[in-house]
Order: C-alpha cells, then structure tokens, then sequence
C-alpha cells in the first residue's frame, strides 16, 4: 500500500500506522521471478488433491460398496498411481523454492519439511504396493490416513514459513474484553 494511502489505521487489518514500516525488496529480481511463479505451491496442490482424494474414496467405497465399483477402483488406484509422481515433483520444487527464497535448506523448519516430505513419499510408494489387492483395501487406507496426516503436518510448516518472508513485524491485535453487566439489583 502506498504510504499517503495508509492514514491512521490500516483498512485490512486494523493496526495503527506506527506499527508499519517502509517496505524495501530485499529479494533479486532473477529470485523474484522464479518465485512468482508458484511452483511449488501449483505442485503441492495437486499433490494434496491425491492425499486427501484416497481416503474419502476409500470410505466412499466402504459405504456405497456397489456405486460405480469400476470408476471408483479406477479413481483410486489412478490417485495412488499419481502420487509419488506428484510428490517428486513437489520436493524438487520445494527444494528449488527453499533455495530460492531462504539460500539454505538447513533451517530447523526446512529441516522438518525435508523430513516429513521424505516420509509421505515412502508412505505412497508403501500405499502404491498394498493396493495392488483392491479386495483387501484396509492397509492402504491406513496408509493413506498417516499420509493425511503427515501433509496436514506439512502445511502447518509451510504457513509458519510463510510468515517468516513477509517484510517488517507483525504485531498480534489484544483480544478485546467485554465487560460483563453486573445484574441489577432492586432496592425495597
């Protein structure tokens, strides 16, 4: 926002204007560029849509055991087909933006990321074996919950590392107390 635009309280969030400070790029315009081009946001959705589209189809199954069997065996198995291969793609472009954005990836969260990310690809390589037996479907839905779970894990390391980027200091609002009314007490 352009400082003459700001006035005494930022219209989007609230704040006072002493808490906001000039921004300055800080970031090459080469670094930039490959960051705007979200790769590595695009990879990780369509890799989330396989994680999460497995299980509810599981369960899907489980409840409408004789509601389109075939497409909904050919969905799930194209969705555990898929995602290994979007999840290789999601830790090259992960990796390329850690670079990018952060110049290391030995960063405690990084770190983490790294971790976690190695586990949901053997998990789907695991989830990828167990459901060459579409009969005897348990295993890969276990499989599938704890790579839920790990991707949800992901996320939370990825919104945190999203706030590192932005510029100047974020100051959480004070929740505001309402007094309670004191009940009225009448005189005899």
């Amino acid at each position: 926002m352009k400082e003459s635009d700001l006035g005494d309280v930022c219209p989007a969030c609230g704040l006072p204007r002493s808490v906001f400070e000039p921004y300055r790029e800080r970031v090459s315009p080469n670094r930039l560029f490959i960051l705007a081009l979200d790769i590595h946001p695009i990879a990780i959705h369509l890799s989330q849509t396989f994680v999460a589209l497995t299980p509810m189809l599981i369960i899907f199954h489980w409840i409408f055991p004789n509601f389109q069997e075939v497409i909904v065996h050919s969905v799930i198995n194209f969705s555990i087909f898929m995602l290994p291969i979007s999840l290789i793609a999601s830790t090259i472009s992960g990796i390329i933006d850690g670079m990018t954005r952060f110049k290391t990836l030995k960063t405690p969260l990084l770190q983490s990321k790294i971790y976690y990310s190695l586990a949901v690809l053997i998990l789907s390589f695991a989830q990828w074996y167990t459901a060459s037996n579409l009969e005897n479907i348990l295993p890969t839905f276990i499989i599938s919950i704890f790579i839920f779970a790990c991707a949800v894990k992901l996320g939370l390391m990825g919104k945190a590392l999203l706030n590192v980027i932005l510029p100047g200091k974020y100051v959480p609002r004070k929740k505001k107390v309402v007094p309670t009314p004191k009940p009225k007490v009448e005189k005899e």
